[in-house]
């Protein structure tokens, strides 16, 4: 955490890795978001876990281990992410529908 807190901006966004693919971009704006890069389908992809600090390293560390379970059992992470938003959103909208 104090390693993550002494991270500087610099001009151009910069990564500092973790293991596994996770990384921490650091913005010129000083924004840290947490980010992991995989390969699925011949394609390198990318996928976000949110902001530091609001997702600390150990919640990062723990989404990027599920990311990796689903592409072991031959899922794109990204695409199930998509899918659940659309599912959150559909549940959202029928909530807002009154009957009658």
């Amino acid at each position: 955490d104090a390693r993550i807190r002494a991270l500087k901006p610099s001009t151009k966004p910069t990564k500092h890795g973790d293991t596994g693919g996770l990384l921490l971009v650091v913005s010129p704006t000083g924004s840290k978001l947490w980010r992991m890069v995989y390969r699925f389908d011949g394609k390198q992809k990318q996928l976000s876990f949110g902001t530091w600090p609001d997702v600390s390293l150990a919640e990062a560390r723990s989404r990027r281990d599920t990311a990796r379970k689903l592409l072991a059992d031959g899922v794109d992470p990204s695409a199930k992410k998509k899918e659940e938003k659309v599912a959150r959103e559909r549940v959202v909208t029928d909530s807002d529908r009154v009957p009658g």
